[in-house]
Order: structure tokens, then sequence, then C-alpha cells
């Protein structure tokens, strides 16, 4: 779980920006869209901190085309770096890179560099931060930030990149069994500047989420890709109770364990979808939709059915390919997603199409109750009140479902 508390090639670059090359930064994430999706564009107020509302604030880093991750390895006087930096470095590259690659169908080429393979040693001592979980941007991070920027200044251009990690020695601070330190500070343009601009977009990552299982060398880097999810505008979709609002369906939800990828909302939302694979379904009737599975390149991904202007229920097919190696029960997902709930406190649920069945995973990390949430031929889900059917009408030999939406 990660706090987010403020949001207003894997190589060693040269950190300077290439002759020609345009100032990186935010942007705006471009939302294949038609007038048709109009009613399914769900929006928050002003209030919401880091909403599910599309189309994505422009504050937010970009998260199609190529993508520049400045990458930087620190050390304080009272927790020096053990080991290489580099060896740091490796713990979350290239996996990340071919996380989002995989994640994106290709659309974000994101390109973690290193232009300091050493560590670099922040003036003061960890303690003198005030580092804890829940910190505030005021004023440990904001010194933090400003002490980063001038110890790597001399090596880096920060026009040259979009994003920043901070991978801190995991000798700082508690173990991540005991207390997550890993945050993000995302769409912050009042952040220190780096070469004229500011360092808005920046996560930053603690000690190794081991859980002792044997697994951290295959699933330890995924707390980066959740992070960086931030960075792109998305919220976090655990709650104060866990993981189970949405389970293991998004990474925005639980990072730790085994892998899993974006829910079809949010690769909507980062604009990885096609207008076409994307069907909202805002009049009364019946329509039928074939579904194919998230990890398969191309044909419909996603089908919404709006509330109101700022709810709606969305539905696609999991399966256990791509970034999805928990699926236990492949089928048709069906989640609720609130834009005026904020970030932490559940703007995504999930409906369970086996209440209290204790799930069908016993993998480490996976929040077992949701794992067979997913609806299968011949299950139907209602909303009685909102007089809202969704039907799995069956499957092909291709592993499409067919679903048929209902709307009184």
């Amino acid at each position: 779980m990660t706090a987010l508390t403020f949001t207003v090639s894997t190589s060693v670059g040269t950190g300077r920006l290439p002759p020609g090359a345009t100032t990186a930064g935010a942007g705006p994430i471009t939302l294949p869209h038609t007038a048709g999706h109009g009613p399914c564009m769900i929006r928050a107020t002003r209030e919401v901190q880091m909403s599910e509302g599309i189309p994505t604030s422009g504050s937010y880093a970009r998260s199609t085309g190529t993508v520049r991750a400045l990458t930087l390895m620190i050390d304080f006087s009272d927790a020096p770096g053990e080991g290489e930096a580099l060896d740091r470095f490796r713990e979350f590259f290239p996996q990340t890179r071919q996380w989002f690659r995989t994640s994106s169908y290709g659309r974000l080429d994101y390109r973690p560099e290193t232009p300091i393979p050493t560590w670099l040693r922040m003036p003061k001592s960890f303690r003198e931060y005030g580092i804890e979980r829940g910190a505030p941007f005021d004023p440990g991070y904001r010194t933090l930030v400003q002490d980063i920027v001038e110890a790597a200044d001399p090596d880096v251009d920060f026009r040259a990149y979009d994003i920043l990690n901070v991978l801190v020695t995991p000798n700082a601070g508690p173990s991540a069994l005991d207390t997550v330190l890993s945050v993000t500070f995302a769409g912050n343009p009042e952040a220190p500047s780096g070469d004229g601009i500011p360092v808005a977009n920046a996560s930053f990552v603690y000690s190794r989420q081991d859980d002792g299982s044997g697994s951290y060398d295959r699933t330890g880097y995924r707390v980066l890709p959740h992070e960086n999810g931030h960075v792109f505008g998305l919220p976090d979709l655990y709650t104060a109770e866990g993981g189970g609002a949405v389970g293991h369906w998004d990474i925005m939800s639980e990072d730790w364990g085994a892998n899993n990828d974006f829910l079809g909302w949010h690769k909507w939302k980062l604009g990885w979808l096609d207008a076409e694979q994307v069907h909202c379904v805002p009049a009364p009737g019946t329509t039928e939709y074939a579904l194919t599975p998230l990890a398969r390149a191309g044909g419909t991904k996603l089908v919404v059915v709006p509330l109101d202007s700022r709810t709606g229920y969305a539905a696609e097919l999991r399966t256990r390919a791509g970034n999805d190696e928990s699926v236990c029960r492949p089928g048709v997902l069906i989640y609720k997603v609130d834009a005026e709930v904020d970030t932490g406190m559940g703007p995504v649920r999930v409906q369970d199409a086996r209440r209290d069945s204790g799930g069908c995973t016993r993998a480490p990390n996976v929040h077992a109750e949701l794992s067979d949430a997913p609806f299968r031929p011949g299950e139907t889900f209602r909303d009685t009140r909102r007089g809202i059917e969704i039907e799995v009408v069956g499957a092909d030999p291709a592993g499409n479902f067919l679903v048929r939406v209902k709307r009184d």
C-alpha cells in the first residue's frame, strides 16, 4: 500500500537534453473518444484530490509515447547505501519498463535512465528529513527534493525528463513489513525546480516489499509501477481496510505478490484504448458486445454503463495472460466507478459474482475473497434499483465472452 499525500531503454543516460529535443514534463493525456462516449466520461468536482474522472488533468505526466524517467539512487550519512547503487536500480529495471509496455499494448515507451550510477549522498541525515508514513510535502519532502536537485544538477538536465524516480537505500527507515513509506507527489507545480522546471511528478521507493515468500526477485519491482501510476493521474484503489474494494484486479489496489494489470477503465483513462474498443451504453434497451481478453491487443475491451455524471459500471474480460498471472477464475469483471470518491477511499468497487466464497487463490498477498469475482457464462449482474442487467451469455472458441446489457 502507498500513501499519496499531494495532488495538485533501461540505460545509463547522459542526463543532458539531446540536440533538437523538446523540454519534457507534464502534458495532457489524450483520451480516445467520440461524441457517443460523452455520457460515460464521468467527472468529479474540484474538491476531489485525485479522481477516477476523465479526462485526466493535464498536470500529470503524459502516459503515451516516450516517457523518460530520471532514476536516482540516494543514501544518507545515517543510512549509507549497501552494495552497488546499480544493484538497487536493477531491482526495478527492466521489469518496470516491460510491465508498462505489456499493459499499454506498446503505447507507452517508458525509458528509465540513471545518469548518476552511484549512490547520491544527501546533505542531511535521514532522520533530519522527518520522513514517515503520511508525511506531507512540506517541509520534509520539499527539502529533500531541493537537496536532490542540487546534488544531481551538475550531471542532470532536468528538462530532459518527464518524471523522477527516487530509489532510496533500503536501510533508510523501517521495513515495509512494518511501515510502507513509498509515496508519490504528483501534479505538483509548486515543487522545487530543476533547470527551470518544477519537479512536479516524483515517486519515492523505500524498503523492499519482501514478505519472505521467496517471490521478491520476481514481484518486488511492482511497487514502482504502482507509484508511477500516480504520476499518470491514477488514484489509490485500496482503502484503510486494505484491498477489499478491488482486490488484486489492479496494481493501484494491491502491488504486493503476484503480478496484476490495470483495470480497463484505467487503460482508457491513460489513452491506451482506441475509441472503438470502448462502448458506452447510456440509453434504455438491450445491446450485446463481444469482449476480448484485456491482455490481448485489439477488439472490444470495455463496456461502460453510466449511472449519472459522476458514476457508472464497467465490464471487461480478465484472463490469465499478460500482466495477469494471478487470475484463477477468468471471466467478466464488473465494477462501479465513482469519480466523486477520492484516492484511498474506494473510488472503484468490484462486484463479486461469488460472495463469501473465500475466493479461488491462495497466492501470497492476493485478496482471496475477490479473486473469483468475475462473472462466467450463465451468470448475471443485476442492479435492480437502477434497472440494469449485465448478463454473460457465452464464450467462443477464441476466448471472447458475449455480454448482454439491459437498461430499463
